[in-house]
């Protein structure tokens, strides 16, 4: 490679290339790959909360609070106690209780987001500081999780969690978590990301100038594509300024030419738009079909208009219903505005109803996975299945049915709801089941070959991201290239996710290894 660009693809035919000033990595049966890109990924949020307090990677409660009470002492003097990342799993019905956060800080307000980010933890103090209480309503895009006699319980669900007042993040705060996180991402290869969260609304913070400084300061390492947030409060007016902030944010190796349309919640607190209502506890249909938290009348009309004006269209789209809404709104833009390189990506896809598998590749909308959910774990098995339709139930994450019907398949993560390890999404894209769990395969007829699950992270989010020239082992392409601990086609499935990354260069330069 030179300039920053791969000149030759072969083998040892290639040493009669090597210079006096040539840089020669060995191999050794390790694998060299093209770098990983996560195609719908919120690295300041992430990052932000590697420094917050921190829930992952446990679901016992007692650890919980244990850390929360660790976390409050050693920042005596924090206002607030924010974090995040506990699991669904870990309480009854999937609703934690304000009262085990009392029993550790009953000074100060809590507010701790769940691993999904749609739905918050909090504390009486943090309760009585937002004004909540038995006689508070639900807002039409959330719900306060209630005891018998309407008191609060201390959990807030999807628009709930903007009735508390959190203190923004400082500028600085934002920075420092998008320099965190992009440490983090170099060192397991992802060498782009789409943001998909940038000026955003509704509750939730704007990061947009993390970036911005990033760019100034020539500290952005990674390619970013921004995803300008449509405000589900407003309609078409909002246009004229996201066409403003596209032209403000774009520079450098920051692009903001993308919409992120949030349609729907989780499957797990019951606010995925589903074509088929919910379940009870006992297994009969309720009169719960989820959210819309866009108008799917107007949706076709906001796609077609930010179609025209060339943005790229990136749905949150979790149940099926969802899903349709998404697939209507293309299939109206396309009809309106004829045929268009934006290249809109439907992400999350946890239902796809059969009837609209096709029209990913009719349309030219590419599938924007997320499989390391797409396994047997207790926040499927316990808070999922029971209550889905039982047909909704085998159309989980149809990713085998997506390829076989011609879809364009991308590949993220969703961190921090999820690991940013796209070694650990490729692991269950193949596999179906969680690495070292032992557990069946989830719906393994929906199984990727490593080969395609590999293009998905790279060619594949390489292509919604719009970055051509990256995301294959091809002269002339850029040389984002990751090196691998060992080569994946010669081992065992099982192992994928054991594997490391050992390299990462971004330009030919290396920033990680």
């Amino acid at each position: 490679m030179k300039d920053g660009r791969i000149l030759t693809v072969g083998g040892e035919e290639l040493r009669e290339l090597i210079g006096a000033g040539t840089e020669v990595v060995e191999l050794g049966g390790r694998l060299l790959i093209p770098g990983f890109q996560d195609a719908h990924i919120h690295a300041v949020m992430g990052g932000v909360e590697l420094g917050q307090c921190d829930l992952t990677g446990t679901t016992d409660r007692d650890e919980y609070l244990r850390r929360v009470r660790d976390y409050a002492t050693a920042n005596p003097r924090a206002e607030w106690i924010l974090g995040g990342g506990w699991s669904m799993e870990s309480f009854e019905n999937g609703i934690p209780d304000r009262r085990l956060l009392d029993s550790v800080v009953s000074d100060r307000p809590v507010y701790l987001l769940n691993r999904d980010h749609h739905a918050a933890w909090v504390n009486t103090v943090a309760l009585e500081r937002a004004g909540i209480t038995a006689s508070t309503p639900d807002p039409a895009s959330g719900r306060i999780d209630r005891e018998g006699d309407g008191t609060p319980v201390g959990a807030l669900q999807e628009g709930a969690m903007e009735l508390v007042e959190v203190p923004d993040m400082t500028a600085s705060e934002k920075y420092e978590g998008l320099m965190r996180a992009q440490q983090l991402l170099l060192s397991l290869g992802i060498t782009a990301w789409q943001d998909a969260m940038l000026a955003a609304a509704n509750g939730y913070a704007d990061v947009s100038d993390a970036y911005a400084k990033a760019v100034r300061d020539d500290t952005l390492i990674a390619t970013v594509v921004g995803a300008l947030w449509w405000d589900r409060d407003l309609g078409l007016e909002q246009v004229a300024r996201l066409v403003e902030r596209r032209a403000e944010l774009t520079a450098g190796r920051l692009r903001c030419d993308t919409v992120k349309l949030m349609l729907d919640g989780i499957a797990e607190n019951f606010t995925a738009a589903m074509t088929e209502p919910y379940r009870d506890a006992c297994g009969h249909a309720t009169a719960n079909r989820g959210m819309s938290f866009i108008d799917p009348e107007a949706l076709p009309r906001y796609v077609t208009e930010l179609d025209k004006l060339g943005f790229q269209a990136h749905f949150h789209a979790l149940g099926d219903r969802a899903v349709r809404d998404a697939l209507n709104a293309v299939e109206a833009a396309r009809s309106a505005n004829g045929p268009s390189d934006t290249r809109p990506h439907l992400a999350h896809l946890q239902v796809v109803h059969p009837a609209d598998v096709p029209r990913f590749a009719q349309l030219g909308a590419t599938a924007n996975m997320q499989p390391y959910w797409a396994a047997h774990e207790p926040q499927m098995d316990e808070l999922t299945i029971p209550f889905l339709d039982p047909a909704a139930v085998n159309r989980q994450y149809p990713f085998g049915d997506l390829l076989q019907s011609g879809a364009r398949l991308a590949g993220g993560s969703d961190w921090p709801v999820s690991t940013p390890d796209p070694l650990q999404g490729i692991h269950v894209a193949v596999n179906r089941a969680l690495p070292d769990e032992g557990r069946e395969p989830f719906l393994p007829e929906q199984r990727l070959d490593l080969a395609t699950a590999l293009e998905a992270y790279t060619a594949g989010s390489a292509y919604v991201n719009r970055r051509d020239d990256t995301g294959r082992l091809r002269p002339g392409f850029r040389a984002d290239l990751v090196v691998l601990d060992r080569d994946l086609f010669v081992r065992p499935r099982e192992e994928i996710g054991a594997a490391k990354v050992e390299l990462t260069f971004v330009d030919g330069r290396r920033v990680y290894g």
